[in-house]
């Protein structure tokens, strides 16, 4: 939990940097630099722990290949990796067309949403009361928040921003499905590879590699590539493999309260008492989704009939 509230802090800081990286770059080439950044900050750990002969666990072969196959860091890696190259992708276009920090958070946010539904429909997971609450509860909070002057009508970039929703929350179970049982540095360094690598060829295919403009938006790329790629896409891989993913989902949504504060610290924003109502209401249904599915089983005694 405390891997994926930082997940969330930091997130939350770097939305103010993927804003400011879109003055002087394109989508494609900020993120091919960022995420490049982000792998290229893992390879000391890396090296250091295999210097220190620190390895994964060893774990018992699988009967089939393809049980062996989705064992392997550097396949599960790229399959993550595809998912995220998009999904981080398409939310720098709806971030460039749209530029509206309120909107593209709250659209964005609704992975929290859909998280539980595709667990659902696509792993067949039961989706609880509580969880269905918390979700309402955690939406509500983020529509106070982030949305101030109505929605109106629908853009292309409020489209991109909730289909990168929708990546998002398959990222997510992605990681879960996959990733559990996968060392979290290889399979971060993997699906970071991955996501520069097609992000670099984009950027080539449209020449939009643009040197000087990464140097005016150097500070962003910074903190961008190693602080939210580097560090918080580990955090986020570490932490699930502990946390289920409704409610991780759950956690990593406080990056848009988190992008408030960074505004409020770093741009003088100063949040309305709507928006405080929006932050109350966000950490209830992340409280909300810590209880049990039947929160009367808590009181039961030993030996009692359910």
């Amino acid at each position: 939990m405390l891997c994926l509230l930082l997940t969330a802090l930091i997130w939350g800081f770097a939305f103010v940097s993927q804003v400011q990286g879109m003055d002087s770059m394109t989508p494609l080439f900020f993120n091919a630099t960022r995420f490049t950044l982000g792998a290229v900050s893992l390879v000391p750990l890396l090296l250091w722990r295999r210097a220190r002969h620190v390895a994964a666990d060893e774990r018992p072969q699988q009967s089939s290949p393809a049980a062996r196959l989705l064992a392997n860091p550097a396949v599960v890696g790229a399959i993550c990796g595809v998912f995220l190259f998009t999904a981080s992708t398409l939310q720098q276009y709806g971030i460039l067309y749209g530029r509206s920090a309120g909107r593209a958070g709250f659209i964005t946010a609704l992975y929290i949403v859909m998280v539980p539904l595709l667990a659902f429909v696509f792993l067949h997971r039961r989706v609880h009361l509580m969880t269905i609450a918390a979700v309402v509860v955690a939406v509500v909070g983020f529509y106070f928040l982030c949305v101030t002057d109505g929605f109106g009508s629908l853009t292309l970039a409020d489209l991109l921003l909730l289909f990168t929703a929708v990546l998002f929350a398959a990222h997510i179970l992605v990681i879960d499905t996959l990733g559990s049982q996968i060392d979290a540095l290889m399979l971060s360094f993997g699906q970071f590879v991955t996501t520069a690598a097609l992000s670099w060829i984009g950027s080539l295919i449209e020449g939009s590699v643009d040197w000087a403009g990464a140097m005016q938006s150097w500070e962003a790329v910074l903190y961008a590539g190693i602080g939210s790629v580097g560090i918080a896409y580990t955090l986020q891989v570490v932490g699930q493999q502990w946390v289920p993913p409704t409610q991780a989902s759950l956690v990593m949504s406080l990056e848009s309260f988190f992008s408030v504060v960074g505004g409020a610290l770093l741009l003088g924003e100063v949040m309305t008492p709507r928006g405080y109502l929006g932050c109350a209401l966000i950490f209830a249904g992340t409280m909300l989704a810590q209880l049990p599915a039947n929160p009367l089983s808590a009181l039961r005694r030993p030996g009692e009939p359910r």
